[in-house]
């Protein structure tokens, strides 16, 4: 029972930490499909991260709960803590499933779509979404084309979008400290040659494993909080519990 309530109350201070560590993972996932979730239209990409979110926000009460509950039993608030942590429990693991999901699936789907995009790039003056969220790829990542910059040569002159008698690439693959850049590929100092679809891959897969990890770890920690609670209701009367 002593065990109990010290790992009860050591937990409670840990899910304070977790909530910090799971909201973080949550908003990478969000921002991430802010900026290339056009490369998957039909993936529910932010699910994983709005669910992070949204335990993130009961761990906080959870973590309070606990540490009440190991300096003073109150089988209401006993009974509160272990819906709470079924509650997470539901959310952690529904994240983790479909971050373990989209690791497997996006490849290829990322794969496809980036080929199809840039092969019908019209320029950054165009107002398509497609053409937006190349340049977007190119400019956050530091890169140029899907596998590395010669992908634009395999493509419709329309590609090019300035006039110019050598092949050229997007502005969007210059680099920042060429200010006269216009994509000349004369002037291959003054772009990234790097492909996207390494650094998106890479890029992708790290914040989809940080997000299973982060939920399967918070997750067995709840397990714990949850028989170190059930420990401490065995103590208690049948009868405070008849409200659950």
């Amino acid at each position: 029972r002593a065990f109990a309530r010290s790992l009860l109350w050591l937990l409670g201070f840990i899910f304070w930490g977790s909530a910090a560590a799971l909201a973080f993972g949550g908003v990478l996932v969000i921002l991430m499909n802010t900026d290339y979730g056009y490369l998957f239209p039909e993936s529910f990409l932010s699910l994983p991260g709005w669910l992070a979110v949204a335990a993130s926000i009961i761990l906080l009460p959870t973590g309070v709960l606990a540490i009440s509950i190991s300096v003073k039993s109150s089988h209401y608030q006993m009974g509160a803590l272990m819906y709470l942590l079924l509650v997470l429990l539901c959310l952690e693991m529904s994240s983790a499933i479909l971050a373990c999901f989209y690791i497997v699936w996006l490849p290829s789907e990322m794969q496809s779509t980036m080929s199809y995009l840039i092969y019908q790039y019209n320029g950054t003056l165009s107002q398509g979404p497609g053409s937006k969220v190349v340049d977007v790829v190119q400019r956050k990542l530091q890169c140029c084309g899907m596998q590395n910059y010669t992908d634009w040569l395999k493509t419709t002159a329309a590609s090019c979008h300035v006039i110019a008698e050598n092949a050229c690439v997007p502005e969007s693959c210059c680099k920042e400290a060429y200010s006269h850049c216009r994509g000349d590929l004369g002037h291959l100092e003054q772009l990234f040659q790097e492909g996207c679809l390494k650094k998106l891959e890479d890029w992708f897969h790290f914040v989809m494993l940080y997000m299973f990890w982060c939920c399967t770890m918070i997750g067995f920690l709840e397990l714990l909080a949850g028989v170190s609670n059930g420990i401490l209701v065995k103590y208690q009367s049948l009868y405070n519990f008849s409200f659950l």
